[in-house]
């Protein structure tokens, strides 16, 4: 039976504390600045979108609008290729996530064309940023995925997981 009231098991920091050393390496990387924070937050939303985690939906929502991104951006991000809301930057940086995270049914997930219009946006140091911000993502979305963190609720209750009676 599924208790959507507890996650599948305990906070994953305390069950494997090197996890807090990756995780603030990988927020340092996404934050250094190179690519700006609300693009990094389109990103993490549609990557949570992508593998239909409601968490990371969520979570990337909220903290998208704490950021105070427009909200015709966060409900657009889901269909972002025909929304006239996104800066150039903004849509080839979630064009590539979708690349990385979607298999292609043919050739490389990331082709030479896509790689070349990212970088009218983004210098070499800002598309290693973007590459890593997805790869800091796609870190969380195992523990999204196995673990079931509830969505909506503050840090210290996302990892409730069921006592034994």
């Amino acid at each position: 039976m599924n208790d959507t009231l507890t996650s599948r098991f305990g906070d994953p920091q305390q069950l494997v504390p090197e996890l807090g050393a990756a995780s603030a390496a990988l927020f340092k990387i996404a934050g250094n600045g190179l690519v700006a924070r609300s693009t990094i937050g389109l990103v993490h939303l549609r990557a949570g979108q992508l593998v239909g985690n409601t968490y990371l939906t969520v979570l990337h929502t909220g903290n998208l609008r704490r950021a105070d991104v427009p909200e015709e951006k966060i409900t657009a991000v889901a269909s972002w290729k025909d929304a006239p809301c996104f800066t150039g930057a903004e849509r080839v940086a979630l064009e590539l996530v979708e690349a990385v995270l979607t298999p292609a049914p043919q050739g490389e997930r990331v082709p030479d064309e896509l790689y070349e219009r990212a970088a009218e946006h983004y210098d070499e140091a800002a598309l290693a940023t973007l590459a890593m911000a997805i790869g800091q993502v796609g870190f969380f979305i195992p523990l999204a995925l196995i673990g079931k963190p509830l969505p909506g609720v503050s840090p210290a209750e996302q990892w409730r997981a069921a006592t034994a009676s």
